[in-house]
Formats: C-alpha cells, structure tokens, sequence
C-alpha cells in the first residue's frame, strides 16, 4: 500500500516550497530511487495546471555537479561542458524541485578533487542562474531528499527508522504539513526583524570566537521555500569583515568526503589558516578553487528543534536547533552578498553550551536560544 506520507511530502513541496501555478514549467530532478514521490509530484504538478519536466536518472548519475559516473569517465573537454537541458532550464523554467535520492553517498569520494572542482566551474554558470533568479523570485526552486538505504547507513539507522526521521523532519505525518511551515515563518521572524539596522556580530563559545559584519546586509527567514525541511535565519556576511577563529563541532560533507574537526582562522574576511583531523588535503585544496572560496558567503542560526540528531546530510544537518553553520564560497545575492564561488561548503558549530551572540554590544543568543529584548 502507497505510504500516505509520500502525498503529504509532495503536496508540501508543490504548493509550499515551489508555489506552483498555472503555466509553471517545473523541473524535477532526481534518481529512480525516489520514484514514489518524483510520481506524486507530476501528478500533483499536472492538477496544479504545470508542467512537470522529469529529469529522472540513474543512482550514481546526479545532480549534474556530483554525477559519479561522469565525474569518473568524462574527460578534460567533458568536465567543462555545461549540461545544456539544466543550463536552459535554471534559466528560463518558473521552478525546480531537486530530490536528493543518492543509494551510495561515497560514489565520488576517492576521486581526484581537481576532477570535481573543475566541473564545479563549468555548472557553476547553472548554480548562479539558480541563485541570481531565485533572488528576483522568478525561479522558484526547492531542495529535499528522498531517504535511501545509502543515507540511513550515513546516519547509522535501519531504512525504516530514516523514513521516519525524514517524513517527521518535513512533517508529513501531520493532517496538515503546509500550515505547519507557513506557521514557522511567524516564529522566526521576531529574530529577523530584530536583525534589521544591525552592524556587528560576535560568537563566543568552546569553539569559536568571531567577530564578523552585517551592516546594510539583509537577513532572511528559511520556513521551507529553498530547502525542505528547514529552520534557519541567514544572511551573507560583509566580505572582508570575518576574523576570528572557529573549530566546526560536526563533519563538514563536501563533494562526497568528509572533513572532520575543520577548524578556520579569518583575517579580514578570507580563511587565513585551516586544518583538519581528517581529509585536510580536501579541505585545503577545495579553499582554493577560485577567489572566493575562502571567503564567507552565508552566516546562519539553525533553529529546528525537531532535528537534533547529526545524520551526516547537510540538508537536515544545518538546520539543527542550537547550532550555527557558515558556508564557504558562494553567497545569497537577496542578502546583499557579493561573494561569487563555483562553491557553496556549508560547515556546522554546535552553540548549546557556553555559548553566546552578541549583536551590536546586546546579547541576542545564548545556549542554543535567542534570548533578545522584542
């Protein structure tokens, strides 16, 4: 029998997250291990008056930027081709919904990192159309997962006991999953309006001590339009305005490798110093794909207290209640980010313990909760 949460899941991503309307060409990306709700997306997308193009593959051969196959045979004049049918989608299509639906996470880890950030550059003109358009709300685009056998070993669960966490994190187990999200947006944004005509941010705690800027940036409230599920407030930090240091308290999965204990010092806006205690090699070779990858394109407050289990995928990972998480590369142009990067490397901290943000001299956060005069 179909499960009833894979309708609820799909039904959250068509009219919450893609906000679908008649004449809405969508594109849905994904492998044939999420078939059930790739199949109850084009229906409902069809009864919403759009059209569904799938762009159905292989486990092993997407998204185009991690596609292990091609990643492994494609030659040098390969890797710098740009996948025509996504390039003319990401521009010129009303939406996309990407379902991460990998069966083998670790397909690309032993590759060369050379090979992924040169393709990283040759679909980094796809993924500035993405964040360029989604910006100027002419792209409505959305990213999930599908859970798989491969992503419940990574979070060393049965498939049955991901399932669970899964449909509960996007809360398809509920009558009524899309009032949920729209509710979420009302909660967070006490703390973005807070934010408003702010200048300085400090983070203090066991691992880390920043200082970074926002004046004239804009943060924003993440209830489930960008990423399913979510729980965040963001922005893109002042270029040259990080410094400090920060040790991320969870793995930071990137390209298929995982970097553990990543720990950064920020002079003037660019990553100065870095190491690891696991995969340095990757982690130093990825801050230089190109100018700005050491430099910070989004700062961000998880605020999902539904999620407080590391499973290994960045998607759910980020959005950790009591954490804050920074990306590398590639920033948000609606936040007033100029950071262009053929990355976008988001690493997480752990702030529930003898932690605090401070924001132009007030305290605003503390343990893993806000804590603001309204």
């Amino acid at each position: 029998m179909a499960d009833s949460r894979v309708s609820k899941f799909a039904k959250v991503l068509v009219e919450h997250s893609a906000r679908v309307v008649p004449g809405d060409r969508i594109l849905l990306e994904g492998t044939t291990a999420a078939e059930p709700l790739l199949r109850e997306l084009y229906i409902q997308i069809l009864e919403k008056g759009g059209h569904p193009h799938l762009m159905m593959a292989l486990p092993g051969m997407m998204p185009f930027s991690q596609d292990e196959l091609y990643l492994t045979y494609a030659k040098d004049t390969q890797l710098d081709f740009v996948p025509t049918f996504y390039k003319l989608a990401y521009e010129q299509f009303e939406g996309r919904i990407r379902i991460h639906s990998a069966t083998n996470t670790r397909g690309t880890t032993n590759l060369d990192p050379a090979i992924l950030q040169r393709r990283g550059k040759a679909t980094s003109v796809i993924t500035e159309a993405q964040f360029r358009r989604g910006a100027d709300g002419s792209f409505k685009w959305v990213t999930t997962l599908y859970p798989t056998d491969g992503y419940a070993q990574d979070a060393n669960m049965s498939l049955k006991e991901y399932e669970d966490f899964v449909f509960g994190a996007v809360h398809a187990n509920e009558d009524d999953p899309v009032s949920f999200w729209k509710s979420v947006e009302g909660k967070q944004q006490s703390a973005v309006d807070y934010m408003k005509g702010k200048s300085q941010v400090i983070l203090r705690g066991p691992n880390v001590d920043l200082t970074l800027s926002v004046k004239g940036r804009t943060f924003l409230n993440s209830f489930g339009t960008f990423n399913m599920p979510d729980g965040e407030i963001y922005t893109g930090p002042v270029e040259d305005s990080v410094n400090g240091w920060v040790k991320f308290t969870y793995p930071a999965n990137y390209g298929g490798a995982s970097v553990e204990g990543a720990e950064l010092t920020f002079s003037n806006g660019r990553v100065s110093t870095a190491k690891a205690d696991k995969n340095q090699d990757f982690l130093l070779k990825t801050l230089d794909i190109d100018a700005g990858s050491r430099t910070l394109g989004e700062f961000a407050i998880g605020t999902n207290f539904d999620i407080q289990q590391f499973t290994g995928n960045i998607l759910f990972d980020e959005k950790i209640g009591g954490s804050f998480h920074m990306a590398l590369g590639a920033g948000y142009p609606e936040t007033g980010s100029k950071n262009k990067s053929a990355i976008h490397w988001d690493m997480i901290c752990d702030m529930r313990t003898d932690s605090e943000i401070l924001v132009d001299g007030e305290l605003f956060y503390k343990n893993g909760q806000f804590v603001f005069e309204k």
